[in-house]
């Protein structure tokens, strides 16, 4: 059984010959660059400057070396692009580790500051000196009197905010919705769809609730959903027609190379989620299951939703509404705890992560602790099938690279493989 067998197999809720694992498959399930840096001299890999693929999050590319030392079975379809030297350029991390971005990404140096601009100018997001991540500083709509007068901008908005420049930074890069655009896409995937065997995930780069956050602000986009719901529903109408355009130029072109799809909203608070399930179901759920089965009906692939927090209360109609699987199954939260994630979800919703919790214990836990908890939570999760181990979102700056080695290999001895 190859990787991508062993992941789809999970994915039908049957146990494989053994746990599938994700690192990096999805940009939360990986690791920021000054952690990777550490982890490669740690392991005693060869020297290598960090490639940051995700900007706002200082994520790094995981190379071949590392993916076959951890048993991964899984990689993110941007690794099929930007694989020339040539498509880099020289940067530095925050702790001066000098890295690689994309040729194309932009960030200008400012009074100590790191800041991102948009084509005219305008600044969306800002590193400060000495912090880890960027961070959005511009809302489109943000306090805007009659924001609805604005909405048939929509597009123009995204383009607006910190990730709408931030995907376009990401390999494979900015691609205009063309023919010529399509061929460049299909020929990357499917160069990566011959060079390996494990799980293809694609990130669809749609997002309801948080694109709607980017653009007004989570406090106003509140406000819209409680005060003036008619509005929020139109915003909503135009956003997802935007999507699901945008997804079915994208599928035609890659559809066939993918396994699956990845969406993402944060849905979910430490302690449930960040709306009620009823307005839920009235917002976000028709949408969700429109753009959800346009995935299917465009490719041969599951669908997944990444969204951090208490979810549990939403799980059931994230079902109704066409999902296959969810991450990173944030376990220290409220209602999240394995037992219960498996014994009521188990069989009908895939829990891809809520193998390794990366808030308490993958931080400051010892190894033994570690390997302790992973298998606790791998004899709770991967009976038959219907999980894929991933830590709990991705693996922050300051983590051990020995607590990073135990919590793999506690998988690789739980699976037989050490």
């Amino acid at each position: 059984m190859n990787s991508r067998d062993r992941v789809l197999q999970s994915l039908q809720f049957e146990e494989p010959d053994r746990v599938p694992v994700d690192f990096g498959g999805h940009r939360s399930s990986g690791i920021m660059a000054i952690a990777y840096r550490r982890l490669r001299e740690y392991l005693g890999l060869p020297e290598r400057l960090p490639r940051v693929y995700d900007i706002p999050q200082q994520l790094a590319v995981i190379d071949d070396d590392v993916l076959e030392r951890f048993g991964v079975d899984t990689i993110e379809l941007g690794r099929g692009f930007c694989r020339d030297e040539r498509d880099w350029q020289p940067w530095v991390l925050p702790d001066g580790t000098e890295c690689r971005l994309p040729a194309w990404a932009r960030p200008v140096r400012e009074n100590g500051h790191w800041v991102i601009r948009d084509a005219g100018g305008r600044a969306l997001a800002m590193q400060k000196k000495g912090v880890l991540y960027f961070e959005q500083t511009h809302w489109p709509l943000k306090g805007v009197d009659a924001p609805r007068e604005q909405f048939d901008r929509i597009e123009e908005l995204m383009a607006q905010t910190m990730w709408g420049a931030a995907q376009m930074a990401a390999p494979p890069g900015p691609v205009p919705m063309t023919d010529e655009g399509a061929r460049f896409l299909r020929e990357g995937a499917q160069r990566l769809r011959r060079s390996t065997d494990r799980a293809i995930l694609g990130l669809s780069g749609c997002s309801l609730f948080e694109n709607a956050q980017y653009v007004f602000g989570m406090e106003d986009f509140y406000v819209l959903l409680a005060a003036e719901p008619a509005g929020a529903h139109e915003f909503l109408d135009r956003l997802t027609d935007l999507l699901a355009g945008r997804l079915e130029w994208w599928l035609k072109a890659v559809g066939d190379c993918v396994d699956i799809v990845v969406f993402s909203d944060d849905l979910g608070t430490q302690r449930g989620p960040q709306i009620s399930p009823r307005m839920y179901r009235e917002f976000l759920k028709p949408r969700h299951e429109r753009l959800w089965r346009l995935a299917k009906r465009l490719a041969p692939a599951k669908v997944m939703l990444h969204s951090c927090g208490a979810i549990s209360e939403l799980m059931d109609d994230f079902i109704e509404a066409g999902l296959d699987a969810t991450n990173p199954v944030q376990i220290a939260c409220s209602n999240m705890a394995p037992e219960s994630l498996k014994a009521r979800f188990g069989g009908r919703l895939h829990l891809w992560g809520g193998g390794c919790d990366t808030q308490q214990v993958l931080r400051s836990a010892t190894p033994a602790e570690i390997r302790e908890h992973v298998r606790h939570n791998l004899d709770i999760l991967a009976p038959g099938g219907g999980f894929t181990f991933q830590q709990v979102h991705n693996i922050m700056a300051d983590i051990p690279p020995e607590n990073i080695v135990a919590m793999f290999d506690a998988v690789a001895e739980w699976n037989g493989q050490r």
